[in-house]
Parts: C-alpha cells; structure tokens; sequence
C-alpha cells in the first residue's frame, strides 16, 4: 500500500501529521476510539509490521494480535484513559508469529488525540524502527571485545572460534569459517568453523589456492571478494560441489585477509544454507571481521616471530655460554695434550656421546683423546687408530681437505663402529695457522643426524680449540700469564641503581695477549649511595693488568672506611707508590666519585686525578665539562685534588671516558679530538637514554677510525639520572 488511509474524522493536525510522514522512513498510525482502530498508518508502519497485514478500519489488537502479551496494547488503554503521553526508548517488539517472526527496536511515543473540546478521542503513535542500531550497537561491542581478546594476545583460535560465534550470533541465518594460509601462502589450513561439519572442515583443510578452488581457494588467489550465490550451479565449486552438498551448503561469500605488506593470510567466508546474494551490509561486514582476523593473525604471527626470536637468543646465549665455558676451559694453563682431552670431553658433554681427537704428530695420526659415556666405549674409542696411508679414512680425508665431512653413516674404513652403534659423523679439522694438525670426530648413536647448528658449534669449538693447542704448544707461559691478566681485567656487569642508568663501551686496542690499562667499575657503598671509577694505566701487558686490579680493588676496600672521594683517591694513590717502591711502575689517571639520590635528580660528587674532563649533557641538550683539578697518581709526589659537587638532573647524563677515544686517529694523523667527542654528545636525541649516548659515540668512534685497529684501549661510562614516573615531580 503506497497511500495513507484516513476517516473523515481525522482531524486536520493528523492530516498535516499523515503527511509528513507519508514518505518518511519515520513510523506514524493513528488510531481511534477505546479499541484502537487503526485509522490511517504510512507505509514505513505497514514496512515494519508486515506488508501484508497493510489494512486500515481493524483495531490493533485484532491487526496485532502479538502485541496484547507484550503489554503494548495496555499501554494504548493508559494513554487514552489518562490522556498522559508515553515514551519507549530501544523497546524489544517481537512482531508477526510462525516463521514469519522477527525481533525488532523501537524508539516510540503514543500521545493522545483530542477533539476540539479537548477530549481524547484516540492515540497517535509516531517511532523509529532502531533494531539496525541495536545490532550495530551489539556489533561494535563484540568487536570491541575481540580486539581486547587481541590485545591481551588471546590464543588465535580461541580469537577466531570467537569472532564466527559472534557473527553467526548477530545473523543466525550465516554460518562462518576462517582459513588461514600456510608459510607458503599456497595452501589454506583450518582456522576455526565452530558451526561446519568436522568432515567438512576435514575435507577442506589444506586446500590449494587457486582459480576454481571454491569461494576460498579462489578469493585467495584473486585477493579479492569471491560471491557464489549457489553452489549448485557455479563452476568454481565443481570439485567441492558433492562434499558442500553433504554439508548442506548452498552459498558461500569468500573474503580474502590480507596483511598490511599484502600477503595473504587466510580467508573469511561466510556459507548459507539457502541460495543466496549479499546485501552491501553484507559485505561491509564481511570486511571488518575480515580485517580484525588480520589483526588477529599478524599479532599470532608477530608473537610467534617474537617466541622463535626469543628461542634463538636463548640457545644463541646457550650456545656463547657453552663456547664461553669452553674456551676458559680449553685456555688453561695446560699442555697440548690435555687441552685436546678437554676438547673432546665437552664435545662428549654437549655436541655428541662419542668423540675423538687425532693429531698429526711425525707424518702419523696419533689419537690423544676420547670421550665416553662409559669406560668400555672409551676403550674402544681409544684402541682405534686412523691412518694417514687408508683411502678411506675418515680423518685422512679431513687433514687433507681442511675441510668439515658429515655423514649419517658411520665412518668409512675400519672401526668399532658396529660395537658402538655409531649411526653419523662429523669430522672437524683442527686449523693452526691455516694448516690442519689434527681432527675432532664426533659420533652420535641416537639415529639422529648433525644439523648445521651442532656442525657450527663444532666447527666454532674446534676454532677455539685449535687456537688453545697452538698456544699451549708454543706459548704456555704466556698464554697462562694472559689468563691471569686477563681474570684480573674481566669487566663486571653494571649494576641496577636506584635512580640512575648505566651503560658502558669498552674496546681494547689490537688482540692476542696485549693487554691493556683501561677500566672501570661501579659499585655499592655501606651509606646506600654507590662509588663509581673509570680510569687508565701507564703502559700494557702484565704490570698494566696488575696495576689496574690494584686500583679497582684498592678502592672497593677503602670505600667503606672513607667517606670522602678525594681521600679514596689519595688511598689508592698511597697503594699504588707503597708497592714495590723501587720499581717504576708508571702512573694512573682516573675519575673516581660517589652518587646518590639527591632533591631534583642525582648528587654526583667526585674527584679527578690527571685524567681526561668529565662531560655532562644537560636537560637543554648542552655539553659542557666537569670542572675538577687534580694531579696524577702513583707517581711518588702526593697529587692536588679537588672535588665537584652537582646534581644530575632527570634525563641529564655524565660521560667518564678515557684518552684513548680523544686519541685515537685516522689514517692520517687526525686524532678524535675532544671537539668531536662533545659534538658526537650532542648528535643525541633529545633526553636520551645512557644505551642511546653509548650507541651513538661508539658509531662515531667506528666512523672515525673507519676500521683501522686502535692503538689504544678505549673505554666510557655513561652514568644518567632517571625521569620520574607520570604524574610525580
């Protein structure tokens, strides 16, 4: 019906009213008397309620008669009798019975019609039909929900499982499955399909993408929307037709999900069990559940990304404390013998359960260790010789080539490899000077082969093996007095201080056993506040190292019977020329001071003694110099010092370095210079942290020098006061 009926009793306010609503989407009727005849309605009325009940002249109650139980027909006899208007706001209404049922919302008003006297002769009802809103509503807050469920990290299928329930949820008529693509991006695998047959997702799991491979197959492949408004007839379903058929499938809507970078990741289909086309709501929606499976998925993939990182930094730092372990092991004051019998007891311990080393010693392999689960399996270990004459040894072969062999077989040649059990093999040379003197074989018996990360380890732990034996061969006295220096030099980590963040960089010049005098180190004191040192030592190799743990421990003792940085420093100036007075042991340079928490950041009180300027990078990203004299120490005449005081304050930052930064030089005779060290200070982002200053001076330092080996040891500390939390001063 396109007209609105009306007595000739309506009066002239209805009949403007009846107007104005004639074409509006807006729900008008108007009824009359106490048993509400409908006497004129517009056709958004009869839309709602039904087109075919499209009739005037009856009242509501018999034209609605599923109105009575829900109390709306009550509430008509309310409004006629006291005349009172009423006004519902997003009311439920179930309207029509059988199937053709529907729930609907409303925003409504009924107010009451009065004669020209002023009695009330009927009701008027005027509402807006608010069931899209509702579900529109309903439809932001599960997607609200979802991306909640995204943001905790939720499991992905417990995402998925979830966003086809709440779809199917807000369009019972809709059953939902999501796909997801493979590594390769050619193969589409079970997402989640609460609502599907499990035959039906079995059957579809791990199909290929491609043209003609369904809605899904084929939307992932065009990586765009794919509609098959019947599956009985539409040739992209001809392979799936008998299997979609058993499901009781008759259409299917397929939306590819792409990532940012556009990769596909999977799809989002939505099936119906009728033939049917998609409304452009349809669609729309279809796209943003699409979308938050892209959210979903890529957040999946970035945690899994994040997970395997996370895996490979922990056996990455396995793997450096193993070699670390090892090389300290293998670096002891040892002969060449016993270093290669620890080399294969922590292969033995790690890489395999069965190994073996060969050395060349007077033009004939010579085996000088083995390593065994049990003593029986050593002695066969050990009671097999290789043979430089045999073809077909294994270890021949190795020295040979210089190069690594594996084999997921046992050794060719003779050998007790039967007794043993041996299933593969790698054999490793050992490289002195690029001339392979001897071999590490590691057996396993397990079935399982050596894959490239064991190869690499191996390879890396016989490096480093190779270059202890060859130390431990020609210089065992040197290479024992290295280890000893180098204990005494080894840097401790920085420590966690209230207030303040740490970072350090610290690169010694050439390599070997040439040690340096450069360190520093930071440390608690009995009061609550922490003492701090950076210095260098006159000179390398034995009296440098000695002289440096000298120092650092001098000052580690005497912090907690002084109070004072400048008599800490006189103490340790005091040890340095009470130590063997007689020899010239050369001087010492250092900054040495004490922090704490202090009003507005953090006191910083300290002391230098002939060494380079303290800088300090301000809050306005200034660089300016610590301004403290001091002489030399350890060398016999007792220096003049003089303490600074200062606050740091939140994100100001103290730089301690030593000359061999300022120093060092270019291929020419350039040197760094303490201008392009504060310049280098200043290149920081604004209020950058103490890792940012370290990162961005060693950068520079690198640039400068453009590879070439320093000729000094270059060592800073990096000391930043802390910003306070939000909200707090």
């Amino acid at each position: 019906m396109s007209g609105i009926r009306r007595s000739g009793t309506v009066r002239e306010e209805d009949e403007d009213l009846s107007l104005l609503f004639g074409t509006s989407t807006a729900l008008f009727a108007s009824m009359a008397g106490p048993a509400h005849v409908l006497e004129a309605a517009n056709p958004a009325f009869f839309a709602a309620v039904g087109d075919r009940r499209e009739r005037t002249g009856l009242p509501l109650a018999d034209l609605m008669p599923e109105l009575v139980p829900q109390g709306f027909i009550d509430l008509l006899d309310r409004v006629y009798r006291s005349g009172e208007r009423h006004v519902g706001r997003d009311a439920r209404v179930v309207l029509g019975t059988g199937e053709a049922t529907r729930e609907a919302y409303f925003d409504f008003t009924y107010e009451a019609r009065r004669d020209t006297a002023g009695d009330v002769i009927g009701v008027r009802m005027i509402g807006v039909e608010t069931t899209q809103v509702k579900h529109a509503r309903r439809l932001a807050a599960e997607q609200r929900a979802l991306l909640e469920q995204i943001a905790r990290q939720a499991p992905l299928p417990e995402v998925l499982d979830g966003m086809c329930r709440t779809i199917e949820e807000l369009s019972p008529e809709v059953i939902v499955s999501v796909l997801l693509a493979d590594g390769d991006g050619r193969h589409l695998r079970h997402g989640a399909a609460p609502s599907l047959p499990a035959f039906y997702n079995q059957a579809i799991d791990g199909i290929a993408t491609g043209e003609g491979v369904g809605s899904c197959g084929t939307a992932a492949h065009r990586r765009r929307t794919v509609v098959v408004s019947d599956i009985a007839t539409d040739p992209l379903w001809t392979d799936f037709r008998a299997l979609a058929g058993q499901a009781g499938l008759a259409a299917c809507w397929s939306t590819p999900i792409l990532a940012r970078d556009g990769r596909v990741l999977g799809t989002f289909a939505m099936y119906h069990r009728e033939p049917r086309s998609p409304q452009d709501s349809d669609l729309a929606l279809a796209r943003v559940f699409a979308d938050t499976a892209a959210l979903a998925v890529e957040r999946h993939q970035a945690e899994q990304a994040r997970q395997a990182a996370d895996a490979r930094e922990k056996a990455a730092r396995e793997d450096l404390a193993f070699l670390l372990t090892a090389s300290s092991t293998l670096a002891g004051r040892l002969d060449e013998r016993q270093t290669l019998q620890r080399l294969a007891a922590l292969s033995g311990a790690r890489l395999a359960p069965l190994a073996v080393v060969d050395i060349l010693e007077g033009g004939r392999l010579r085996r000088v260790a083995a390593a065994a689960p049990g003593e029986e399996q050593r002695t066969l270990l050990t009671s097999h010789h290789s043979s430089l004459r045999a073809d077909d040894d294994v270890v021949a072969r190795v020295l040979a080539s210089g190069l690594t062999e594996v084999a997921r077989h046992s050794p060719t040649g003779g050998g007790p490899w039967r007794e043993l059990g041996v299933t593969g093999y790698v054999c490793v040379p050992l490289v002195d000077r690029g001339r392979p003197f001897g071999a590490l074989t590691l057996l396993s018996t397990d079935g399982r082969p050596f894959d490239d990360h064991r190869v690499a380890l191996a390879e890396e732990l016989a490096r480093r093996a190779a270059s202890a034996a060859r130390n431990a061969r020609q210089y065992a006295q040197r290479a024992a007095l290295a280890r000893d220096l180098q204990t005494g030099l080894l840097l401790p980590d920085l420590p966690d201080i209230p207030g303040a963040r740490l970072a350090a960089f610290y690169h010694p010049a050439g390599e070997g056993l040439e040690i340096g005098g450069d360190f520093y180190d930071v440390f608690p004191r009995e009061d609550g506040s922490w003492a701090f040192i950076l210095g260098d030592v006159c000179g390398r190799g034995a009296t440098a190292a000695t002289t440096t743990a000298l120092v650092r421990h001098t000052a580690r003792a005497v912090t907690s019977l002084l109070d004072d940085p400048v008599d800490i420093v006189k103490a340790v100036d005091k040890a340095l020329n009470d130590r063997h007075a007689h020899q010239n042991n050369g001087f010492v340079t250092l900054v040495y001071g004490h922090l704490a928490p202090a009003p507005g950041g953090l006191g910083v009180h300290l002391v230098r003694a002939g060494h380079t300027l303290p800088l300090v990078l301000d809050g306005d990203h200034r660089v300016g110099t610590v301004e403290a004299s001091g002489g030399l120490i350890g060398i016999g005449i007792p220096p003049t010092l003089t303490a600074s005081r200062f606050t740091l304050g939140p994100a100001e930052s103290l730089l301690l370095y030593t000359d061999g930064i300022t120093e060092c030089r270019t291929a020419g005779a350039e040197q760094y210079g303490e201008a392009r060290l504060i310049e280098a200070l200043g290149s920081t982002p604004r209020r950058p942290t103490a890792d940012d200053i370290v990162d961005t001076v060693a950068a520079d330092i690198r640039a400068f020098v453009g590879g070439r080996t320093v000729e000094d040891d270059q060592a800073a500390l990096v000391i930043t006061a802390e910003e306070p939390p939000p909200g707090r001063d």
